[in-house]
């Protein structure tokens, strides 16, 4: 049973890979790309149960906690060109102020 659940976990993988590439948009391709990063940690966990193993779990947990935080860096990033600050005129601003006082 646990075998039919790998097999249908690698199908799922599959398919968020070939959407990540056939994506039309930016969002659809990232959106892809965490799903198949939770199928990565379903499968890790699958795979430690059938292997009597339990510390994949953890394996998996920290998997998905970076997963999580990569998604979030890379749609920050994305939306405001950076990941320092929230607000691009914050940004905009800082650089100005340096250039205006290097020039003095």
């Amino acid at each position: 049973m646990f075998t039919v659940a790998m097999v249908a976990i690698l199908v799922t993988m599959l398919m968020a890979l070939v959407r990540s590439f056939m994506g039309p948009t930016l969002y659809d391709r990232i959106l892809s790309i965490n799903t198949a990063g939770t199928a990565t940690v379903l499968f890790i966990a699958v795979l430690g149960f059938l292997m009597g193993r339990p510390d994949f779990l953890d394996i998996a947990l920290a998997y998905a906690l970076i997963n999580f935080i990569g998604t979030i860096a890379v749609l920050k990033f994305f939306k405001y060109g950076n990941l320092g600050t929230s607000d691009p005129a914050e940004h905009q601003t800082a650089s100005t102020k340096t250039s205006r006082d290097s020039a003095t």
